[in-house]
C-alpha cells in the first residue's frame, strides 16, 4: 500500500508544480533583470549557493530556522507574484494569510497531519513556480539547466551517501513548520515527501525545454518528471528495501533525474538553436496584435439654434 501511496503523491505533486509553472510562463511576463545572458560562471555561482545554503541552515538555532524559511518563502512569493497582484497591500495580505496557514495548521494538527502538509505544499509549490519563472524568463537556457542538474545529481549523491548532510538538514527541520518540501502524511504509516529542490529541478527543466523547443520540449520534460522524478526514486527505495531488508533513509531523486535530463538535452539540441523569450509569441499575444483597433469617433459640430 505504501508504495502506491508514495508513487501517487510524488507524481501528483511533481506534475502539478510543473503544469502550474507552464501555465504561469504562458500567462505572465516577469520583469527581466539587467544581468545579460546566463553562462558557465552563473551556473558555478548557483552551485556555490546550493552548497552553502544547507550549512547556513544548520548553523542557525533550531527555533530560528523556521522563521528564516518563512521569510524566504514570503520573499519568493512577493517577487514572483507582483505581476499578477500589483496592489502591494493586497499581495502582502494574501502572502501573510498563506504563511500563517502553515503555522496555524502545524500548531492545531501537528507536523504529521494532512492539513499541515497541504498548506505547506501549497506555499512551497507557489514559491517554486515563482522562482522558476524568474530564472527562465530572466534568460536561463536549457543548456544551463542541463549542466546544473548534472552537477546537482553528483552533489545530492555525495551529501546523501558519503557525507550525510541531507539527512542532518531533514532532522533539523523535524518538529518545526515551514519544511522546505511538499508532500502528504497520514498518520505514522503513510507518507511521501518531495524536496523543494527536486520540484525546482523538475520545473526548471520542463519550462526551459518548453521555451527552447516548444511542445516537443514540453512532452520530453513531463515524461522525464514522471519516469525519473517519481517512478524511479520510489521504485528504487522499495527495491533496495526488499533486497536488503532495510529501507534507506534517503534516495536522492536527482541521481535519476539529473543524468536523464542531461541526455534529453543532448537529444533536443539536435532540433537546432534554442528559442529565446523574444522569439516566443503565444496565442494571447497574437490575439492582441491582430485585434482590430477602434478608431475614435469624432463628434460632429452642430449649428447652435
Amino acid at each position: 500500500m505504501s508504495v502506491f501511496f508514495q508513487l501517487a503523491v510524488t507524481a501528483a505533486l511533481a506534475l502539478a508544480v510543473v503544469v502550474a509553472t507552464i501555465v504561469y510562463f504562458r500567462a505572465v511576463r516577469t520583469a527581466r533583470p539587467p544581468v545579460g545572458v546566463f553562462n558557465g560562471r552563473d551556473i558555478c555561482m548557483m552551485m556555490g549557493f546550493v552548497l552553502a545554503l544547507p550549512y547556513v541552515y544548520l548553523a542557525l538555532p533550531g527555533a530560528v530556522l523556521p522563521v528564516v524559511l518563512a521569510l524566504v518563502f514570503a520573499g519568493g512569493l512577493s517577487v514572483g507574484y507582483q505581476p499578477l497582484i500589483a496592489n502591494g497591500r493586497l499581495r502582502w495580505a494574501l502572502i501573510t494569510a498563506l504563511i500563517a496557514s502553515v503555522l496555524v495548521t502545524h500548531l492545531a494538527f501537528g507536523e504529521t497531519a494532512p492539513p499541515y502538509w497541504v498548506a505547506n505544499s501549497c506555499v512551497v509549490g507557489l514559491v517554486v513556480v515563482s522562482a522558476t519563472n524568474l530564472n527562465v524568463q530572466g534568460g536561463m537556457r536549457l543548456k544551463n539547466v542541463a549542466w546544473f542538474l548534472l552537477a546537482l545529481a553528483a552533489y545530492d549523491a555525495f551529501f546523501a551517501w558519503v557525507v550525510p548532510l541531507t539527512q542532518e538538514l531533514a532532522d533539523a527541520v523535524q518538529g518545526y513548520p515551514y519544511a522546505p518540501a511538499a508532500g502528504l502524511r497520514i498518520g505514522e504509516d503513510l507518507g511521501a515527501v518531495v524536496g523543494m529542490g527536486d520540484l525546482l529541478a523538475y520545473a526548471l527543466f520542463t519550462t526551459t525545454a518548453y521555451k527552447a523547443y516548444g511542445k516537443p520540449g514540453l512532452r520530453t520534460g513531463i515524461a522525464l518528471v514522471a519516469l525519473f522524478g517519481a517512478v524511479a526514486p520510489v521504485a528504487a527505495l522499495h527495491l533496495i528495501a526488499a533486497a536488503t531488508g532495510d529501507a534507506p533513509g534517503i534516495i536522492p531523486a536527482q541521481v535519476f533525474f539529473g543524468p536523464a535530463a542531461f541526455v534529453a538535452y543532448q537529444v533536443l539540441r539536435r532540433r537546432g538553436p534554442e528559442r529565446r523569450m523574444a522569439d516566443i509569441v503565444f496565442r494571447r499575444d497574437r490575439d492582441r496584435e491582430q485585434a482590430p483597433r477602434q478608431t475614435p469617433v469624432r463628434a460632429e459640430a452642430r449649428p447652435v439654434a
